[in-house]
């Protein structure tokens, strides 16, 4: 009888591990169908019954649960898990711990389980991006590479992938990561010089200009003849204030390139700085033959020529003679003058922009246009209540 009992109970126990870990092999069907809160009901009680709480399975099943979560638009499903993808990582690795034999591992392989868990994490970080979500999606990148170097993913690795980390992690302020992984596509040679700039702006935001100049000064050995790297260093040097710097290299590429516009616009831009306006005028008048429709280029030359006649009308209040005054004040009118077509066309090309606008207030208050300085003021007025 004794015996009997025994069989018994151990019938029993098999019955109820049994039926625990059916729970699991119903949650996969449930997930195969769609009918994921269904799925989610039975894998939590799986996951909370010790007889199936610690089987690789129900981690594995989870994973697949998570997957399904981040690809459903229904809204009751999406607020399952926070971090669908991250769960579905964390279940799948568990997985593979649990499982002593290694079968999970095969599965994950020859089901290329990870090629899909990474277009997944791929696709999350590019919307993350795109929200401005730049840890996000920095997370979701960096988890892409870390399954893609892992000995469970089928097939070639995609470079882009430390590309776009590195634009992630620089939008979200962590230059040293975004350094790592656009050195990673330099050695590999993905996008040419194109990673090598960003690693010079990622030393820029970290203060460190010598690494910065160094790293770009270094570039022409290997991309000879890429104008872009004069161009990488003007921008380095005016954002150090290395104006003398800037200039020469100035210099050099617009012998090289002598219709681009861009070049005398920065030129014209570090004449302005340094209260040269002659010369400033010169250069941005260039710009803007080149490129009319350029707003930096319109605006600055205005700017110029404004920035220009209120130096003459200082100048003008030392002069004691009043009939050498009067011409002064009148010589500062006329420059005045000049600068009202280019604001104009400023304020035409970006409609809604204060800068153009308060320098229209002042053109039109100086030149005594009441009629367009009340308009401009009511405009600017409400614009700057906003």
């Amino acid at each position: 009888m004794k015996k009997v009992f025994l069989l018994f109970a151990v019938i029993c126990l098999s019955t109820g591990v049994f039926a625990q870990k059916g729970k699991v092999t119903s949650a996969m069907t449930l997930i195969e169908q769609g009918a994921l809160d269904k799925a989610k009901e039975a894998l939590d009680q799986a996951m909370t019954d010790p007889k199936s709480m610690n089987w690789f399975n129900t981690y594995f099943a989870k994973g697949k649960l998570c997957q399904a979560v981040f690809k459903s638009d229904n809204p009751k499903f999406k607020a399952f898990y926070t971090d669908p993808l991250g769960e579905a990582y964390s279940a799948y690795e568990k997985s593979m711990e649990l499982d002593t034999k290694g079968s999970t591992k095969k599965k994950i392989i020859t089901g290329m389980v990870y090629n899909s868990l990474a277009l997944d994490l791929y696709s999350q970080g590019g919307t993350q991006f795109e929200a401005k979500d730049f840890a996000g999606a920095l997370k979701s990148f960096e988890t892409q590479i870390k399954i893609t170097e892992s000995d469970k993913y089928v097939g070639l690795t995609d470079t882009g992938m430390y590309y776009n980390a590195g634009l992630a992690a620089m939008n979200a302020g962590k230059h040293q990561d975004a350094i790592k992984y656009f050195e990673k596509c330099a050695e590999m040679k993905y996008l040419g010089v194109t990673p090598y700039f960003q690693i010079s702006q990622s030393y820029l935001e970290l203060g460190d200009t010598v690494k910065a100049e160094a790293l770009l000064k270094s570039l022409p050995d290997k991309f000879p003849g890429d104008k872009n790297v004069t161009l990488q260093l003007i921008d380095l040097y005016i954002k150090a204030g290395k104006n003398e710097d800037a200039l020469k290299n100035l210099a050099l590429a617009k012998a090289d390139d002598p219709e681009n516009y861009s070049l005398y616009f920065a030129e014209g831009v570090i004449f302005l700085n340094q209260s040269k306006y002659d010369e400033a005028i010169a250069d941005l008048t260039k710009s803007v033959e080149l490129k009319s429709d350029f707003y930096d280029s319109q605006y600055g030359l205005g700017a110029a020529y404004i920035n220009k006649a209120s130096d003459m009308f200082v100048k003008a209040n030392d002069i004691m003679d009043v009939a050498k005054y009067n011409s002064a004040i009148e010589a500062a009118m006329a420059v005045f003058a000049k600068a009202l077509p280019y604001m104009e066309k400023a304020s035409e090309l970006k409609a809604n922009d204060v800068f153009a606008l308060r320098g229209l207030k002042e053109l039109y208050y100086r030149l005594k246009m009441t009629d367009k300085y009340n308009a401009v003021k009511a405009k600017l007025d409400t614009l700057e209540q906003q």
